[in-house]
């Protein structure tokens, strides 16, 4: 960081530069061995995630889009179903989900933890739907197909509340994908089986993505499917390459979706320094929460007991968001929006005939986030510049309320 007076939202640069000779070495065995595509770093990156995320199977894919869209695909998902996640996540959730063939609708979030909340989903499904009587299924009065899967978003590196959604999945006979692209290394405590599980094991499968700025990123593109299924994993290996059994015999149509040797061994250099990276995370983000909390008007993130996130993001939340977030722009801190108009509001879903006022929870918190910068590296006069950004700004605005009132 080349400024030491600016706070940047993201250092990429410090982890990689405290790693080169590790992951030039990987770029190295990759030239001397023309080992690009597949082979022994793929396969020795999927036993390592695999291990870490506490399930039997990994598999490596191009992208999380990638990911989301091959283990639909591979549940048996097709176009004449629905499938179920939150409006508040990145566009690749949905495009998974339409790119697998099937139709989009939508649950509302927890008010605190912005993940999908299990009341909102029964909802849905005990008044939003009707019983196909031939199948026994929920069919959507919306999309007017049955309901196959839903889509929990880990959202911001801290995972849904899973235990009332795998019950009403196994009531109703849903598949759950668990979208954690944001939550490598995040723990959920499940009540029902009385321990702690990890981000990627507890659904049907989990997409994960290793998107550069993710707390396990590669130098590029990169995604992962986990699973306890053996056959679902076998089936998602097809889909990411061509769809072959053996090479040049095709049992299905599938797609170029592999992951690349080179990005995998990356991935397996860095995984070994997750754990602390997630470490310092949670530190940082214990530290925000404490400065920040006897800010008037500041919401920081709640964290339930149930729940260890990892926080690839540390978001809070107030009523002038953009005042605050150009204030400190001005101060040389970085922040960002994750993110800041719903899905169901966007002009790419403007088809599928959703209003403003549909989703209320999403659509008011979507106007008052703002993402702090928070990365392994941040230092705590990092985070006090920050604070204090936050601190002038509060006395910047009780002033100018008071002139106003006078």
């Amino acid at each position: 960081m080349s400024n030491p007076k600016r706070v940047p939202f993201l250092d990429l640069v410090t982890p990689h530069r405290e790693l080169e000779n590790e992951l030039v070495e990987v770029y190295r065995k990759a030239l001397h061995t023309a080992g690009f595509i597949g082979g022994p770093m793929v396969e020795g990156f999927e036993r390592d995630f695999a291990a870490f995320c506490e399930t039997k199977h990994c598999v490596g894919v191009g992208s999380g889009t990638d990911a989301l869209r091959f283990a639909l695909m591979a549940l048996g998902v097709t176009g004449g179903e629905t499938v179920l996640t939150v409006p508040n996540t990145f566009i690749a959730t949905t495009e998974a989900i339409t790119q697998a063939g099937a139709k989009i609708d939508f649950v509302d979030i927890d008010p605190k933890t912005y993940n999908l909340d299990p009341a909102k989903l029964k909802d849905y499904l005990e008044k939003q739907c009707t019983a196909d009587p031939k199948s026994g299924k929920r069919v959507s009065k919306r999309t007017g197909t049955p309901v196959a899967a839903v889509i929990p978003v880990h959202l911001y590196g801290q995972m849904a509340d899973m235990d009332g959604i795998l019950e009403l999945a196994r009531g109703y006979g849903l598949s759950v994908v668990e979208d954690a692209c944001q939550a490598q290394g995040a723990e959920y405590y499940s009540k029902k089986e009385n321990r702690w599980r990890k981000a990627g094991s507890v659904g049907a499968a989990a997409a994960f993505s290793f998107y550069p700025g993710k707390n396990l990123g590669a130098c590029g593109e990169a995604g992962a499917v986990t699973t306890n299924d053996e056959k679902l994993a076998a089936a998602i290996r097809m889909i990411r390459d061509h769809g072959q059994a053996q090479k040049y015999y095709h049992d299905i149509e599938g797609y170029n979706g592999r992951l690349d040797a080179i990005q995998a061994g990356i991935l397996q250099v860095k995984l070994k320094h997750l754990a602390g990276w997630n470490s310092r995370r949670q530190e940082a983000a214990a530290q925000y929460t404490a400065m920040l909390a006897d800010v008037d008007g500041i919401i920081t993130p709640f964290e339930p007991d149930w729940s260890r996130s990892v926080y690839h993001l540390y978001v809070i939340r107030l009523k002038d968001r953009e005042a605050l977030r150009k204030h400190l722009a001005g101060l040389g801190i970085d922040t960002g929006l994750h993110y800041p108009l719903p899905l169901h509001q966007q002009k790419a879903y403007a088809h599928l005939g959703y209003r403003t006022g549909d989703f209320p929870v999403a659509e008011s918190a979507a106007s008052e986030i703002l993402s702090l910068p928070m990365f392994p590296s941040l230092t705590g006069d990092q985070q006090h510049m920050v604070q204090e950004g936050i601190r002038s700004f509060n006395s910047s605005t009780k002033e100018m309320a008071g002139s106003t009132a006078r």
